[in-house]
């Protein structure tokens, strides 16, 4: 294991720990003998990645997450919202069974997970994925992304997928109070 601070190739494992479905690494390099945490993560198999011009390349939750942040920059967005995205896509590219996936698909997974977080990353984002020719292009997409979706008006919190209650109030009959008063709410 290469040591991040002096780049000596060879050091020791001082703790080593089960956690989840990873194994932490405590290491002390035999160099400059400082300190460091790896993290190991058994992998069942490689996900290719098929490009637009039809190259394959291993599926790579780091390139997903620099392009994620990259869109994401300034935003008011908590660092889990975007961990959940990557987070989320690599599993259902794991779960999907396939041993290739098309660059679309993950872009579209991330193109529709960023718009009902952020618009502006959303926005940000498409413009790369899309690679808009014309501002024209770009003007279609902002003003498709003006004209909200009825469960967009809904809810004008765009952070609402992290709380663990229901997006709508749930409909169903209201209880009355003791005496038969309606509820004027």
């Amino acid at each position: 294991m290469k040591c991040p601070f002096c780049s000596h190739g060879e050091s020791r494992v001082v703790d080593s720990r089960e956690s989840g479905g990873e194994i932490r690494r405590r290491r002390e390099c035999q160099g400059c003998e400082r300190r460091f945490t790896t993290y190991e993560r058994v992998r069942a198999r490689t996900i290719q990645v098929v490009k637009r011009d039809e190259r394959r390349e291993d599926f790579d939750s780091s390139k997903l997450w620099d392009s994620l942040t990259k869109a994401c920059a300034k935003r008011p967005l908590p660092v889990e919202a975007i961990q959940k995205i990557v987070d989320d896509i690599e599993s259902d590219a794991g779960a999907s069974g396939r041993a290739e996936i098309p660059s679309r698909s993950i872009g579209e997974a991330v193109m529709s997970r960023l718009r009902a977080l952020d618009r502006v990353a959303y926005i940000r984002y498409a413009s790369v994925y899309r690679d808009f020719k014309d501002i024209e292009t770009f003007r279609e997409e902002i003003d498709a992304l003006m004209e909200p979706s009825s469960a967009q008006r809904l809810s004008s919190n765009q952070l609402t997928f992290l709380e663990d209650q229901p997006l709508l109030p749930r409909k169903g009959r209201r209880r009355r109070s003791g005496n038969a008063q309606a509820d004027t709410s």
